[in-house]
Order: C-alpha cells, then sequence, then structure tokens
C-alpha cells in the first residue's frame, strides 16, 4: 500500500477498501444498521398505527420548528400526495400543527404540538441510545470517518446545507461531571 497520498490517486491503485466485495459488505451492513436503527421506533409507530413516512415527517418538522411544507417535501422528496395524507393524519391526531406564514399567509408552517414532541422524543431515544454506543466503542477518530463517509453518500446540495448547519448550530452546553 503506498504511503505517498499521491499515489494513492494514480490511476491503477485500487486500496483493498474498495474491493467489491468490501464494497457488498459495506451496502449489506447498511442494510442491516438501518433494519436495527429503526426497528424499536417501527414498534411504537406501529402501535399507534404510524409508519415510517409518519416518524420522518415528526422527526423534521421536529428539527426544524415551523418549516413549511414546501421545505419538509424538498427534504423528504415525496409527493405532495403522499405527504398530504401523512400530515393530515398527524394535524388531525394532535401530533403536528399548522399555522400561516407570517410574511405569506399561504404558507402553512408546521410544528410539533405537546403530543408531537412527546412521540418524536420516544421514537428517538433508542437511536439515540443505539448511536452513542456505537460512537463510543468506535472511538472519535472512526466516528469522524463515519460522518465523511455518511456525507459522501448525500447528494451535494443536500450535504452543503447539513455542513452548513453544523456550522452554524450552537454549540452543546457543556456537561456535568
Amino acid at each position: 500500500m503506498p504511503t505517498d497520498p499521491a499515489a494513492a490517486t494514480a490511476p491503477g491503485f485500487k486500496p483493498l477498501f474498495l474491493r467489491d466485495e468490501d464494497l457488498r459488505l459495506g451496502i449489506e451492513l447498511l442494510f442491516y444498521a438501518y433494519r436495527d436503527f429503526t426497528g424499536e421506533p417501527d414498534r411504537i409507530l406501529a402501535r399507534i398505527g404510524f409508519g415510517r413516512a409518519h416518524h420522518r415527517v415528526v422527526y423534521f418538522v421536529g428539527r426544524h420548528p415551523a418549516i413549511t411544507v414546501g421545505e419538509l417535501l424538498v427534504i423528504l422528496r415525496i409527493t405532495k400526495q403522499s405527504l398530504s395524507r401523512v400530515l393530515g393524519e398527524l394535524l388531525r391526531k394532535g401530533y403536528v400543527a399548522a399555522a400561516p406564514g407570517a410574511s405569506d399567509r399561504r404558507q402553512r408552517r408546521l410544528t410539533l404540538t405537546a403530543t408531537g414532541v412527546a412521540l418524536e422524543g420516544e421514537l428517538t431515544e433508542n437511536q439515540r441510545a443505539r448511536l452513542a454506543a456505537a460512537y463510543r466503542a468506535a472511538g472519535g477518530a472512526a466516528v469522524d470517518g463515519f460522518k465523511r463517509v455518511l456525507l459522501g453518500l448525500i447528494n451535494e446540495t443536500d450535504r452543503a446545507k447539513l455542513m452548513g448547519q453544523a456550522a452554524t448550530a450552537a454549540p452543546a452546553p457543556p456537561r456535568a461531571r
């Protein structure tokens, strides 16, 4: 394996992690990880008659309070019809509230209700714990590498948005010792 970074990009050089079998293992690991990452939230959602589409809406409305329906459509990349069905249920059952935009009354700004906040917390807690345990076990360098890999899988437009959000995110409060 060349130690010179320029050699790593030379034509014909193929690092071991780019072998077909390693790439297929990466794909398989993503499938298994996604299955287990969504397993507990799926069970919680099933108890109340919801599915993963509901989870995604609740998550992103919670993550981006006052998000517009249009902005949510861009994130989720689903049809208006699909979002309308899921959002309609969440609105009727009191998990999400919609209010007109301040400058454009045609916009619908979405926020979670107290019931929605509780559901989002319940759905996310298992995933946070699972991710925290994996991060702890892997260590900081691996976590940084994992984030770079995930960002590499995301399209350029969304990657730029996410990187911008990360750069402007408020620092986490200090943890009690």
